[in-house]
């Protein structure tokens, strides 16, 4: 009889731990997934707004990592259930409102001229140098620092986080050189997002300069931080 009392203790026992194992995991995912949230601003059953640039010198389309840089976006919202919607930069205005906005493309020959308001009305310490500007062409200017763009060897892209006066859900700002620039900067983002989330001063407004090398050899996968910029970049 001692036997099968045994025997039932430890089922119940080996019953108890994995449940409570389980219990555990299920709750870890989802403290990570709510930290995730939290940095993205983000949140289940906010709706995600995605403003998409114009392929340069291309009005009505879009460029293919632009494109792909989108989806990534769609996707991580997907994992918070949030409702994806997409609007064209050169036909959307008005405050995002409740919405999380994802903007996504630099201001330069018309591709998102959204991004170049978001730049002077919140990030007046931010200059991007026209196509025209010789070797400082479509570089970034920011605390003193001026970041050149190298088509295929090195460029930059910036990336910034803030609530506009008149929203109150956080717009995403995706700034790169080029649109590889756009989808590195949106790769980074993901992939980062825990390092960053603990050396940003706050998750509610910061923004980064993204550096991507050898970009003919490693594409948009080839990224790492550049420099936090938030105090300049803010302050003007």
């Amino acid at each position: 009889m001692s036997v099968i009392v045994n025997i039932a203790i430890g089922l119940a026992t080996s019953v108890i731990s994995g449940v409570l194992v389980w219990a555990w995991e299920r709750g870890k995912r989802a403290r990570a997934l709510t930290r995730k949230a939290r940095f993205f601003g983000m949140a289940p059953g906010r709706a995600c707004l995605i403003v998409m640039n114009d392929k340069y010198n291309a009005p009505g389309s879009a460029a293919h990592q632009d494109v792909q840089a989108m989806i990534d976006v769609a996707t991580l919202a997907g994992e918070f259930g949030c409702e994806v919607s997409v609007a064209a930069a050169g036909t959307f205005t008005g405050s995002n409102g409740d919405r999380t906005e994802f903007c996504v493309g630099g201001p330069l020959a018309g591709s998102n001229p959204r991004t170049g308001g978001h730049l002077a009305a919140y990030l007046p310490g931010v200059a991007v140098h026209p196509f025209d500007a010789g070797p400082d062409a479509a570089a970034f200017l920011v605390g003193g620092h001026t970041y050149r763009f190298d088509r295929g060897e090195q460029e930059y892209a910036l990336i910034a986080k803030f609530t506009p006066a008149e929203a109150t859900a956080s717009v995403i700002l995706i700034c790169g050189q080029s649109a590889t620039g756009n989808r590195a900067a949106v790769h980074f983002l993901k992939r980062a997002h825990r390092e960053l989330a603990r050396s940003v001063a706050s998750q509610d407004r910061y923004c980064l300069i993204v550096r991507l090398a050898a970009v003919r050899t490693y594409g948009h996968l080839g990224t790492s931080l550049e420099r936090d910029v938030t105090d300049a970049a803010f302050a003007g």
